[in-house]
């Protein structure tokens, strides 16, 4: 253990918060069986599990059923195996649900200060659960903490109803943002993820739904979570995703094991800029699904890097035809960065495509031309080149002004 000292006294710390927290109220059932074993993990397990990952090898030795690495930012696949089986999800369901869920947030539709009253359908809905009683309120914020951090399926459906109507409904709502985000091979029976005929979706379209849900920032607010407590410190949570914890710069995203599902996991994470997004379906073990996590992450970081882009100094004013000006200066837009192998960085070209000339009117801000970016000669982004300032179209009474006021200047 004398190679993780930070990880030996973060462990410390998250155990003793454990331990400082409110006795769980007799009303209320303690931890779930994931829970308490993810506020269990020691040193030496999470050491086993860098060990594992260590020792597996994309493309030969994963040991799940199907797998993804995904760029966060343009959405590159950069690993794939069997990436389009149709199989069980189990909670990575959620992500979806808690899309929609930051949709209906973010266009006011529902409020974090919200209060949702619990109904009999969601308070029996049974499996992972903060066991709320019908009748019983919390707030969005509330709720969302349950969900995300501790895959709560009764908080789930009180957020769906709350967002729908009825969690029937905010299925079809699932179903209908699958189709809008290419998710081809995805049908959703439930908000929760517990095993039903037909639930089904794949490595590939479970990335698609993770990297829109980062799309939207709150969620970091929840995904990246360890610990947090319900009903005034009596109820106790504990992220299912101990990535969370023990992985550098993870940003969530969400665990899910089933009998039917096996062990599964979208797990994501940022460092120097470049966001990776790793799932994982059907391991046999949870302990397998993080260390096969962790391998995917670990691959990407150490093989990808993002780039920033100067745009071109020598980009010339573009002539104009017909104008009251002869030419327009311009400007650029280029993108946050761009995805890379390590080591490619002295290989980005960027090159300038621009017309002869434009013709009158330019408004400001009218995309003129493009530049290509491409690594080793191959185009692998572009961005485009904007005019900086208006050109009016020369009429005769602005050429006879024109004609004017040089002949004055002539003097």
């Amino acid at each position: 253990m004398k190679g993780y000292p930070l990880l030996r006294k973060a462990l410390c710390l998250a155990l003793a918060a454990l331990l400082l927290l409110p006795a769980q109220a007799a009303d209320y059932e303690p931890l779930e069986e994931a829970e308490a074993a993810m506020a269990a993990i020691t040193v030496e397990m999470i050491e086993e599990e860098v060990s594992m990952a260590a020792a597996i090898t994309p493309g030969i030795n994963l040991p799940v059923k199907s797998a993804i690495l995904m760029d966060q930012g343009s959405g590159a696949v950069l690993y794939a195996e069997n990436e389009n089986d149709k199989l069980p999800p189990a909670s990575v369901t959620k992500v979806m649900s808690l899309l929609l869920i930051m949709e209906a947030i973010d266009s006011g539709k529902i409020a974090l200060t919200d209060t949702v009253t619990c109904s009999d359908t969601a308070s029996g809905y049974g499996g992972s659960q903060i066991w709320l009683k019908p009748g019983e309120e919390m707030t969005v914020d509330e709720l969302l903490k349950a969900s995300a951090i501790s895959s709560a399926n009764d908080a789930t459906v009180c957020l769906a109803e709350h967002v729908a109507g009825s969690e029937a409904a905010f299925v079809q709502m699932m179903n209908e943002k699958a189709r809008e985000l290419g998710m081809e091979n995805t049908t959703f029976q439930g908000a929760t993820g517990l095993d039903s005929d037909g639930h089904l979706t794949t490595a590939k379209d479970i990335a698609l739904m993770s990297r829109a849900l980062l799309e939207h920032p709150l969620i970091l607010n929840y995904s990246t979570v360890w610990m947090d407590t319900l009903r005034g410190g009596e109820t106790q949570l504990v992220n299912t995703n101990r990535l969370v914890r023990f992985y550098q710069g993870a940003t969530g995203l969400k665990t899910g094991t089933t009998s039917g599902a096996g062990s599964c996991l979208s797990a994501t994470a940022t460092r120097d800029g470049l966001g990776l997004i790793a799932v994982v379906m059907g391991a046999d073990t949870s302990d397998h699904r993080f260390a096969a996590a962790r391998s995917l992450l670990d691959w990407g970081f150490a093989n990808f890097m993002k780039a920033s882009l100067t745009p071109p100094e020598n980009i010339l004013p573009v002539p104009v035809t017909g104008g009251v000006a002869t030419q327009v200066e311009v400007t650029c837009l280029p993108p946050d960065g761009i995805l890379i192998e390590k080591g490619k960085k002295e290989a980005i070209t960027q090159d300038i495509i621009l017309p002869e000339s434009v013709a009158a009117p330019v408004v400001q801000g009218q995309e003129l031309g493009t530049i290509a970016v491409c690594v080793d000669g191959e185009r692998v982004a572009e961005y485009p080149i904007l005019a900086a300032g208006n050109v009016e179209r020369m009429s005769f009474g602005k050429a006879l002004g024109l004609l004017g006021r040089t002949l004055i200047t002539m003097g």
